[in-house]
């Protein structure tokens, strides 16, 4: 397959807008960006889990680097979470490939699990303190071994998540982290979930090339816009309260998500 670069304004404003908001919440890269497209353009759910799944590899090697250069990743976690997800990735691309789930018919498949996940992260974001009040009296007790142990099986379910939907390694990342690692600080855990997310949506992204479900056109017209969205909400993170973002964000995605799945 050839690499094909063009470039096409309305995907480039896509990828500005969705840059904007990842750069000032850290979530909804694959949230918003699959549906967008899947929705708004018409572009075919396989199609579009394979190219966000290759944008989000590249955006996100960008968060690693800035995230490591200020020493806000434990590589250790960032290893754990690899150690479940890339196998599980690799089973779920040869099951994806099996069931030729990235043919024409298997649209509404996707888009209902693509749904169903938008749901949950946006219940993830709203209830987040309450899902971890809850978890946490269950989990106070573990062993390190069982820490670690349980580390491996979160990766292993993201691993299977974002290779099928692309969603999954923000929200529900982040707060499957915060429940295992409760005395870890906030940034350290956005940052190894982060470099987590590299060379899971690296592979998958892969797989779905060899799959032919990447679009390159597309690929580059949303990484020319997500990089300035990204660094020009970075700088405005600061300024707009996190109470004020994470509402709007999930009702986003519960309206979205619905439309998906209804």
């Amino acid at each position: 397959m050839s690499f094909v670069f063009s470039f096409d304004p309305r995907f480039m404003l896509s990828g500005f807008f969705v840059g904007l908001l990842v750069g000032q919440t850290g979530v909804g890269g694959g949230s918003l960006m699959t549906p967008l497209l899947v929705l708004l353009f018409g572009i075919h759910p396989a199609t579009a889990v394979g190219t966000d799944l290759l944008y989000a590899s590249a955006t996100k090697t960008v968060g690693t680097m800035v995230h490591g250069l200020n020493q806000t990743v434990d590589w250790r976690i960032t290893a754990r979470l690899a150690a479940g997800s890339i196998p599980a990735t690799a089973i779920t691309l040869l099951v994806i490939s099996s069931l030729h789930l990235s043919e024409s018919g298997s649209g509404r498949i996707i888009s209902v699990l693509l749904g169903l996940l938008l749901l949950l992260t946006a219940l993830s974001l709203l209830f987040r303190r309450q899902f971890l009040a809850v978890l946490e009296p269950m989990l106070a007790g573990l062993r390190q071994a069982q820490v670690t142990q349980l580390t491996v099986l979160t990766g292993a379910a993201l691993g299977v998540l974002v290779t099928t939907t692309s969603v999954g390694a923000g929200a529900l990342g982040v707060t499957a982290l915060l429940a295992l690692y409760p005395r870890t600080r906030i940034p350290c855990i956005v940052g190894s979930d982060i470099a987590h997310a590299v060379p899971l949506t690296l592979l998958a992204g892969l797989g779905h090339w060899w799959l032919g479900s990447v679009d390159w056109p597309l690929l580059t017209s949303l990484l020319c816009g997500s990089v300035p969205g990204i660094i020009i909400g970075s700088y405005m993170a600061n300024h707009i309260p996190d109470r004020v973002l994470r509402p709007v964000l999930a009702a986003t995605l519960t309206v979205v998500g619905g439309r998906l799945v209804f």
